[in-house]
């Protein structure tokens, strides 16, 4: 076994040589490639995996340190899944703190003044490349219903949202009552951060590694 101070524990950017790509399946917002890839060892082996455009969701925080929770139906899990108000990143060049700010007001009807990364994440990196930024934001206020113009659809028009305190929303990851992934690691992770008042957190800017 490797002691950890002998090793550097960070996630670092790597690509084995790819011989042959082939597109799977195109959909409206993901696409499936078979890369083969050459193994150490001069084999090689084919990798079946999502191409995702990426996402961001937003862990909205008010005075009373209560989360912010949005109930919404999820067809592939067949499960009403309660999570933080999120969304992809589908318009191209827009910094993803203002993609958030926007999911917040579309999803939640809620806008605020202060925010930090909290955390990022790729969803399930054996078979997408899709990764997650968790924002934190704070100094929340609801939009007035005469600013708000979206209009939801499908899924969006039954989706019920609740403020329920930071610890009782840990208590809920961990006792199995909320299972999506942004939403788990973004309560877990503003838990950690509250600890010293959210100094540690980095900017709503910072580079995604």
């Amino acid at each position: 076994m490797t002691a950890e101070n002998t090793v550097k524990v960070e996630d670092a950017e790597e690509s084995w040589k790819v011989v042959a790509s082939a597109e799977r399946f195109a959909g409206r917002i993901i696409t499936v490639r078979t890369d083969t890839v050459e193994m150490p060892g001069g084999v090689t082996a084919d990798r079946d995996y999502v191409v995702h455009p990426g996402s961001v969701a937003v862990l909205a925080l008010d005075d009373e340190d209560r989360v912010l929770l949005i109930r919404q139906y999820r067809h592939p899990a067949r499960r009403l899944l309660w999570e933080l108000p999120a969304g992809i990143r589908d318009v191209p060049g827009e910094p993803l703190v203002e993609c958030a700010a926007r999911e917040l007001a579309e999803e939640a009807a809620y806008r605020a003044r202060t925010w930090h990364t909290l955390v990022d994440l790729r969803t399930s990196p054996g078979m997408s490349d899709e990764r997650i930024r968790v924002f934190l934001a704070r100094d929340v206020e609801p939009i007035p219903d005469e600013e708000n113009t979206y209009v939801r659809h499908h899924e969006e028009t039954d989706m019920p949202a609740v403020w329920i305190p930071l610890g009782a929303a840990v208590d809920k990851v961990l006792s199995g009552m909320i299972h999506n992934s942004p939403a788990v690691a973004g309560i877990l992770a503003a838990y950690a951060a509250s600890a010293d008042g959210f100094k540690g957190l980095r900017p709503a800017d910072a580079p995604e590694a």
